[in-house]
C-alpha cells in the first residue's frame, strides 16, 4: 500500500518507536493522528511535524475513547488507511516473589488490559473505519502494524505479566489476518528486541552496557527509527501479511 497521502493513527506516539514511526510516515506523505496519554508530548510532535499533524489524548484500552479518536481521524483525513499499535507498559514481578508472596493479580491484569486488550481494541476499531475505504488495484483497504517484543518468546525472570501480553499480540497476529482477508486489510507484529528509547537510555550506563553484551550483531541498541523502517516497509509490501517479525540482531534473552 502506498503510504503518500494516506491516513495514519499511531499509538504510543509522543515517544520513543511510536514517535519515530510517526515522523517516518510523515515524512513519507502519510498525515498521522498521534494518540497518547501524555497529550503534551504528542501535541508537541504533532507540531513538529506540521501540515495534518494531530495529537489526541486517549487510554487505548478505552472503547469510547479510541473511537472517538479513530473517527477524528477519520474525518479529518478523509479515511484511515494504516493503523501502528505502540502504545505499551512494562512490568516486572515473579509468580511468587521473595517474601512467598504471590504475583499481585490487579498487576497482572492492567498489563494485560493495555499491552493486549488495548492493542485489540485499537484494531478492531481501526479496521471496522477501513472496511469501507475503497480498495488499490490488490484489493488492500488497509494495514495494521501491532507491537509485540522478544519477550513474547525468551521473557525472562520477573516478566511473566508482560511476555503473556506480547505473547498474545504475537499469538492474535495470524487469526486476525485470517479474519481480515476478506476486507482487504493485512495485519503484521513487530518484535523488537533491545531499543534505545528514551527509557532504556535512562538505564546506568553499566546496565546498558550488560545488556548490550547479549546483542550479536549489530552490537548495540536498536535504533527507533530502524523500528519505523520496518514499519513503513510492512506498510508497502502487500505479501507481509499474517507475520511476526523479530527485529533484534539476533538476540534471544537469557533467563535473567
Amino acid at each position: 500500500m502506498n503510504i503518500q497521502g494516506f491516513g495514519a493513527l499511531i499509538t504510543g506516539g509522543g515517544s520513543g518507536l511510536g514517535e519515530a514511526t510517526a515522523r517516518m510516515l510523515a515524512a513519507r506523505g502519510a498525515k498521522v493522528a498521534i494518540l497518547d496519554m501524555n497529550l503534551d508530548k504528542a501535541e508537541a510532535v504533532a507540531k513538529s511535524i506540521g501540515g495534518d499533524a494531530f495529537a489526541v489524548k486517549a487510554n487505548v484500552a478505552s472503547g469510547p475513547e479510541v473511537e472517538a479518536a479513530v473517527d477524528q481521524a477519520v474525518a479529518k483525513f478523509g479515511g484511515l488507511h494504516i493503523a501502528v499499535n505502540c502504545a505499551g507498559v512494562g512490568s516486572a514481578g515473579r509468580t511468587v516473589n521473595r517474601d512467598g508472596s504471590p504475583f499481585n493479580l490487579d498487576a497482572f491484569g492492567l498489563t494485560i488490559q493495555i499491552n493486549l486488550v488495548g492493542t485489540f481494541n485499537v484494531c478492531r476499531i481501526a479496521a471496522s473505519r477501513m472496511v469501507k475505504n475503497t480498495p488499490n488495484a490488490d484489493g488492500e483497504r488497509g494495514v495494521m502494524v501491532n507491537t509485540a517484543s522478544v519477550g513474547a518468546f525468551d521473557g525472562q525472570i520477573g516478566q511473566v505479566a508482560y511476555a503473556a501480553s506480547k505473547g498474545g499480540v504475537v499469538s492474535m497476529t495470524l487469526p486476525m489476518a485470517r479474519d481480515l482477508a476478506v476486507n482487504g486489510i493485512r495485519v503484521c507484529t513487530i518484535a523488537p528486541g533491545l531499543f534505545g528509547t528514551p527509557l532504556m537510555l535512562l538505564a546506568p550506563k553499566e546496565m546498558q552496557d550488560k545488556l548490550i553484551s547479549n546483542i550479536p550483531f549489530p552490537h548495540r541498541f536498536g535504533k527507533s527509527d530502524e523500528f519505523a523502517a520496518l514499519t513503513c516497509h510492512i506498510v508497502e509490501n502487500a505479501m507481509l501479511n499474517g507475520e511476526t517479525i523479530r527485529l533484534d540482531g539476533a538476540l534471544r534473552m537469557p533467563p535473567k
